[in-house]
């Protein structure tokens, strides 16, 4: 059974950085196209950024230059590197990752989410 297992989140004062970890585990034969979502409070899931198996990212606008997604295909692991981190900032993290399981298809996984929270 697949699983994504988040961490790093925490509470941070604005201007600082942050990095999170989101660990791939189970019995899968690859994993494809990974990404960060965020969820602050009362509002809607939104992306963050995405990054393929061949490292290509994109971010959403409000994100770029501040962000960073990276991942380890050896360690199955993805990152959000978070600098110049901002009160609105403020959310729960969500990472993504499509996988092959071992018995089934290409599906999408969730980690259960981190919770980052800014300070001013």
């Amino acid at each position: 059974q697949v699983q994504l297992v988040e961490s790093g989140g925490g509470l941070i004062k604005a201007g600082g950085s942050l990095t999170l970890s989101c660990a791939v585990t189970g019995n899968f034969f690859n994993i494809n196209t990974m990404a960060w979502y965020r969820q602050a409070p009362g509002k809607e899931r939104d992306l963050v950024g995405t990054i393929t198996n061949g490292g290509i990212t994109n971010y959403a606008d409000s994100m770029k230059g501040r962000f960073t997604i990276y991942r380890d295909d050896v360690k199955n692991v993805l990152y959000l590197q978070m600098n110049s981190l901002k009160p609105e900032d403020t959310a729960v993290y969500y990472c993504n990752a499509d996988v092959w399981a071992i018995g089934s298809n290409w599906r999408d996984y969730w980690g259960q989410g981190t919770q980052v929270t800014v300070s001013s």
